[in-house]
C-alpha cells in the first residue's frame, strides 16, 4: 500500500509540512525532511521550485526564488533524494508546477520519483481532465497519487469528479486567496469545511493555506483529517534556521 494511503489510515489528525526544496541553502534538503519526521510530522510537501509560480504568496515566491539562484532544478533534487529512503520512512509529495515536469518528460520524471521513494504529486496547473485523459495511467503505473486541489469556489461537481479520480487525498485550499496571507478562519471558510465534510467524500481531505500556528491546525483539523503549514514553516526556516525545527513543530503540536 502506497504510504500516503498508510498514513491516512492512522487515528490521528496530519500534520503536513511544505518547503521550498534547496531553501534556505542548496544542500539543506535531506536534512530537513530528516529533522521534520524526527519531530513527529505525519507527512511533507517537498517544492519543487518554478521561476513563475501561480497560488504561491510572497513568502514561498521569495523561497522558491532563492533555491532557484542556489542552483535548484530538477535533476538537482532527484539527485539529493536518492538515497532518501534509507532514513526517512513518511510519506514524501512532491509539489511543482507541470511546466518544469514536462520539461524534464511526464514518464522519466514519474520513473524517478518511482524509483526514490516519492508517494505523490501536487500540480496545481495540471487540470483534472487531462489528467484523467492523458496521465493518470503513468501516474498509476508508478505508484504515484496525484494530488488535486479544490477551493470554495469548486462546484459540487467537479468536486465529486476530483474524488473518483483521485485514491490518497484531497488538497482543500482554505480560500481562494493566495498562500500565507490570513490569520485564522472566519464563518465563511467553517462553512465551506462544513459543507465538504458533509459531501462525504471517499477522499479524506487535508486542508491548505492560512494554516501556520496551533490554533489554525486545531481549528482546521476539527473538520479534516489533517492540515498542511507551508509559508509558517518558511518563515521559520528564514528567521531562525534549519536548527530551529524541532520547535516549531512542538509548537504546533
Amino acid at each position: 500500500m502506497n504510504r500516503i494511503n498508510q498514513k491516512l489510515q492512522e487515528n490521528k489528525k496530519i500534520l503536513s509540512i511544505y518547503f521550498s526544496a534547496g531553501y534556505p541553502s542548496l544542500n539543506d534538503t535531506v536534512q530537513i525532511i530528516q529533522d521534520l519526521e524526527k519531530n513527529g510530522v505525519d507527512m511533507i510537501e517537498i517544492g519543487l521550485p518554478f521561476s513563475d509560480p501561480l497560488a504561491d504568496g510572497p513568502t514561498i515566491q521569495e523561497s522558491s526564488t532563492q533555491a532557484l539562484h542556489n542552483g535548484m532544478t530538477t535533476q538537482v533534487l532527484f539527485d539529493q533524494l536518492k538515497d532518501i529512503r534509507k532514513t526517512v520512512a513518511i510519506p514524501l509529495v512532491i509539489m511543482g508546477y507541470f511546466n518544469p515536469m514536462l520539461q524534464y518528460g511526464i514518464e522519466k520524471f514519474c520513473q524517478k520519483c518511482a524509483e526514490i521513494g516519492i508517494d505523490g504529486l501536487i500540480i496545481p496547473d495540471l487540470p483534472v481532465g487531462v489528467y484523467a485523459e492523458e496521465f493518470k495511467a503513468t501516474f498509476e503505473q508508478y505508484g504515484l497519487k496525484n494530488i488535486f486541489l479544490i477551493t470554495p469556489q469548486t462546484s459540487n461537481e467537479r468536486i465529486h469528479f476530483i474524488d473518483s479520480v483521485s485514491d490518497g487525498f484531497i488538497y482543500m485550499v482554505s480560500s481562494a486567496s493566495v498562500t500565507g496571507s490570513q490569520s485564522g478562519f472566519g464563518s465563511t471558510q467553517e462553512t465551506y469545511f462544513k459543507r465538504i465534510a458533509a459531501m462525504n467524500l471517499k477522499n479524506p481531505q487535508i486542508i491548505g493555506f492560512g494554516i501556520s500556528n496551533q490554533e489554525t491546525f486545531n481549528q482546521a483539523t476539527q473538520f479534516a483529517k489533517g492540515a498542511i503549514i507551508g509559508s509558517a514553516f518558511i518563515q521559520n526556516l528564514t528567521n531562525n534556521g534549519v536548527g530551529s525545527i524541532g520547535e516549531f513543530v512542538e509548537a504546533i503540536r
